[in-house]
């Protein structure tokens, strides 16, 4: 997230800064870039006398994509590396972007994919999309700002995030690092998930997910914000124990968000033994205690809670009955 860190910082989060906590002409500096080239912010107080108070050295987070900083990046007294500034930010860059693929991607799932006979289902709840889509905008703030905490950690230097395909641990790794990921992050959301189903929890955490029997796209974020943060946490923990490329952080962060609406779209179309799409997880809505996997059918399977589709939810006309 340094990556979008910085190019947020750049285009806008500079200004904002500037203005609203503007640095003293004391502040005022000298600084240096990453490539020992100086520069001061004289030309801005002519005469100001130079009291350092912090010091910035820009760093580009990558060498594929930098952006080189501007006068307003170093006029705030919170200089892009201040921890409640980093917080601050990925606080509402989570938060913003969030919302904006929730909607951009739930709504085009809703008019080009979604089956519109679901709603004559009798477990179709009287407004459910629009009750879906509030559940999601009161958990968003909270799941955003939990994870804003772990990003900050990564943007800090304390994770196992690499930038260039040279820096991976040997070639082949900037490949396998994919698989490698999705077998982690569905071990331990199966697990999660599972977890959430307990009776000491599942009341107050993971029903309120539940009451969409018939779920619409847009109920793919329709959590208790605990319970969609807890099935995020393996996302977040796996750079801290293996190494990825920052790129594929970022990428796979969509990826992850994307997915899980793809899986409430009623629409099914992966018949696979392996892929747990919507099919699999509409089984899971409606019988509750089989499918808690997120990418495959693994981990159901050797856990004992797989429950295979039944052919007649592949056929428009037979699939709104079996889900009775």
């Amino acid at each position: 997230m340094d990556i979008v860190l910085e190019i947020v910082d750049t285009l806008l989060l500079d200004r904002v800064y500037s203005s609203l906590i503007p640095a003293s002409p004391s502040s005022y500096l000298p600084y240096h870039s990453h490539n020992g080239s100086t520069s001061t912010f004289s030309s801005m107080r002519e005469g100001a006398t130079a009291t350092p108070q912090y010091t910035y050295v820009y760093e580009p987070a990558s060498k594929y994509i930098s952006m080189q900083p501007t006068e307003w990046t170093y006029s705030s007294a919170w200089p892009r590396d201040n921890l409640y500034r980093q917080f601050i930010s990925l606080f509402f860059i989570v938060w913003i972007f969030g919302i904006l693929l929730y909607f951009a991607f739930a709504t085009l799932s809703y008019i080009f994919i979604f089956d519109k006979e679901t709603f004559k289902h009798p477990k179709f709840l009287k407004n459910q999309v629009r009750l879906e889509i509030m559940q999601t905008q009161r958990a968003m703030p909270v799941m955003a700002l939990l994870t804003a905490l772990c990003m900050l950690a990564e943007v800090r230097g304390y994770s196992k995030l690499y930038d260039t395909a040279a820096d991976a641990p040997f070639p082949l790794y900037n490949i396998l690092q994919f698989p490698l990921f999705v077998l982690f992050t569905d071990f331990g959301i199966y697990w999660i998930h599972r977890g959430l189903h307990h009776p000491l929890v599942y009341k107050s955490l993971h029903k309120p997910h539940h009451k969409w029997i018939m779920p619409s796209p847009y109920a793919s974020h329709a959590f208790h914000p605990i319970d969609g943060f807890a099935q995020s946490i393996p996302y977040h923990l796996y750079p801290f124990l293996f190494p990825l490329q920052k790129y594929a952080y970022v990428l796979l962060f969509g990826f992850i968000n994307i997915w899980t609406i793809m899986i409430h779209d009623g629409e099914y179309y992966a018949r696979s033994p392996i892929i747990n799409g919507a099919a699999c997880h509409s089984v899971h809505h409606s019988l509750f205690n089989y499918n808690y996997g997120q990418f495959t059918t693994l981990w159901d399977r050797l856990g004992g809670s797989y429950r295979k589709p039944a052919d007649e939810l592949f056929h428009k006309e037979t699939k709104l009955g079996k889900l009775e």
